[in-house]
């Protein structure tokens, strides 16, 4: 197992690369590449579109189809407005936690893989061992998407990919996909006095919002999983905006809404219920009221089958770990879409600790992850 300590001081050199989304994370690049080189590894760094950030792919052992690959994104949430009483960008102990931002999401499993990888330069691999380093993860999983094109011939056939998204160090067999969308209500300009003679673009956005509210009806009593605390595909609608002035009639509202799909429900079918809801507002502010509808972000879903030979393997490496469906979203889907198998393990309770300020980890499940991470070098060389 790698020594508790060389993962501690790993977890704390990743927290102190201030990784947030609108920020540049190749500092943290440019050292994780030097350090999987310095340990025997093929190392290919895939850049942004715009060259501000980078992802890595990082591969060792033999030159063959199988093994195991180690999947994490890089980037954290702000901390900007949260009540932080410990640095941000310090790693902090006390007691049996860790604290900092990224510790649970999710710098905890990186620093894991990485003692991991320094390990396995010594050893004799059967089957190769690769790790994936993303970047945007948080702001709708973009950065994965815009690296695949490249990361396909690389990442070739893994036995198994662990995506290391917190989820106790349960198994985690499935997640929704969600779309983030854009919504433009357009209306008429004119002065309130004459209000009744203009199309108001807050109307237009209230009637779109109570079609969206029928349509989450609809989706309740659609296709359901019961593994989720909600078992149905939702629909959200989280920042509205629009209006000058009580005495000028809006003609511009903007909406910023997205929905979560059951891996098993169609997002295409679900977007063309947006779309018609958006036709029908449309249609009763004719012919001056308008909606349109643009896409910012997207993934898929993961749904691993309960009985896939994958979780038996997965309960070896965890000890026995339980299978479970986690509520948040994450890049596995990307994985499954490739025909690999894919599953969703790694340290600290998102429910506890995400996104939320003074992030902590246990370092319990810190060694946990360790253990998981000394059994798949052993799975690897035996």
């Amino acid at each position: 197992m790698p020594h508790p300590t060389r993962t501690l001081a790993l977890l704390d050199r990743l927290v102190a690369f201030p990784t947030v989304s609108r920020d540049s994370n190749l500092d943290l690049i440019d050292w994780a590449e030097a350090l999987l080189s310095g340990c025997g590894f093929e190392v290919t760094r895939i850049w942004s579109p715009a060259c501000d950030k980078a992802g890595l792919f990082a591969r060792i052992g033999p030159r063959i189809d199988g093994g195991i690959c180690l999947s994490g994104h890089t980037d954290v949430v702000p901390v900007e407005g949260q009540n932080w009483t410990r640095p941000a960008f310090k790693l902090t102990q006390e007691g049996g936690r860790v604290f900092g931002r990224g510790a649970t999401d999710m710098k905890g499993f990186l620093a894991s893989a990485l003692a991991m990888a320094e390990q396995a330069q010594s050893r004799c691999l059967k089957a190769p061992l690769s790790l994936v380093l993303s970047y945007d993860e948080e702001i709708g999983c973009v950065g994965l998407r815009e690296m695949l094109p490249e990361l396909k011939p690389l990442i070739a056939r893994p036995d198994v990919v662990i995506v290391g998204e917190p989820t106790a160090m349960q198994i985690a067999i499935g997640h929704k996909g969600k779309s983030a969308l854009d919504i433009t209500c357009h209306g008429q300009a004119g002065h309130s006095a004459l209000a009744p003679q203009f199309v108001n673009a807050i109307h237009v956005a209230s009637h779109f919002v109570t079609e969206l509210q029928a349509l989450q009806a609809r989706l309740a009593e659609g296709v359901k999983d019961d593994a989720y605390d909600i078992p149905y595909s939702t629909i959200h609608v989280g920042q509205i905006s629009g209006g000058q002035a009580l005495n000028i009639v809006p003609d511009l509202v903007t909406l910023t809404m997205e929905f979560r799909h059951l891996a098993d429900a169609s997002p295409g079918d679900i977007l063309a219920e947006i779309n018609a809801a958006a036709t029908r507002s449309k249609q009763a502010f004719a012919p001056d009221g308008a909606v349109t509808i643009k896409q910012r972000t997207s993934y898929p879903g993961l749904c691993v089958a309960p009985d896939a030979p994958t979780i038996d393997w997965a309960r070896k490496i965890t000890q026995g770990g339980e299978t479970t469906k986690v509520a948040f979203g994450t890049e596995a889907g990307f994985f499954a879409e490739l025909g690999l198998n894919t599953l969703v393990i790694g340290p600290g309770d998102m429910a506890r600790d995400g996104h939320k300020a003074d992030e902590g980890l246990d370092l319990a499940q810190l060694d946990q992850c360790d253990a998981m991470m000394t059994r798949v070098l052993q799975d690897l060389t035996g």
